[in-house]
């Protein structure tokens, strides 16, 4: 199968390219670096040419709204478009589960292409997994210094590289719609992740919304669950 992975530069989209790559497929990576370019369409219809299914995994690190909808936005009615005018079959996107409930401003853009994508033209599978163990770790570097900050909430942390695994298993059968959630096999804060990666800097937690705090980006009815303990991943870092 010819596959191409959105947004297949990044952390989660070389996981992605890996795992497709290690299967069997023919992988396209889409990004500015091989290009193409999301926000314009620029190179697009060459990269999709016999391109059965389209993993998009691009993100942006815009936290307002308006910067949050506007990329997601474009990029997908960009792909989309340009998916349907090369005949692909299965469009599948990562999305974060709990976006419905929470109103931040880079969720409601999540929101958005979501809508997007399954009014769009071509088949869709839309997969929404929890926070990654790696968000812990990202959450640290993001402030020098020896105090840390982390939001007050509760996740189901899973490991990225099962996240890839699904996306690329559901990118091998037939468009699911919303497809089950996957998060990780434990509660945790987030708070307690960054402490156990924080070598002994303090960290603080700041409320970051109640419908986080209160468990709004936990899965509810079912949900595959990964394996993998933050623990695990963490002393395997």
């Amino acid at each position: 199968m010819r596959m191409a992975v959105a947004g297949g530069t990044g952390w989660v989209g070389k996981l992605v390219v890996e795992r497709a790559r290690e299967r069997g497929h023919d992988v396209v990576v889409i990004s500015r670096s091989s290009g193409v370019d999301l926000m314009t369409g620029t190179g697009l219809d060459d990269a999709l040419r016999g391109v059965d299914v389209v993993i998009d995994v691009a993100n942006v690190t815009a936290l307002s709204r308006k910067a949050s909808v506007a990329f997601f936005e474009t990029e997908t009615r960009n792909l989309l478009a340009a998916e349907e005018r090369a005949g692909v079959r299965h469009h599948i996107v990562l999305s974060i589960v709990g976006i419905d409930r929470v109103d931040s401003g880079y969720y409601i853009g999540k929101r958005r292409q979501e809508e997007l994508a399954l009014a769009g033209p071509v088949p869709v599978t839309i997969l929404r997994a929890t926070q990654f163990h790696e968000f812990a770790a990202q959450m640290l570097k993001k402030v020098p210094g020896p105090v840390k900050v982390a939001p007050l909430m509760r996740s189901r942390p899973v490991a990225a590289s099962e996240v890839a695994d699904e996306l690329v298993r559901l990118a091998e059968g037939p468009a699911q719609g919303r497809a089950t959630d996957l998060a990780g096999p434990e509660v945790l804060t987030i708070a307690s992740m960054m402490r156990r990666l924080a070598k002994g800097k303090l960290v603080l937690t700041v409320p970051v919304g109640r419908a986080m705090a209160n468990g709004g980006v936990l899965p509810t009815g079912d949900f595959r669950s990964g394996r993998i303990t933050f623990e695990q991943w963490a002393a395997s870092r």
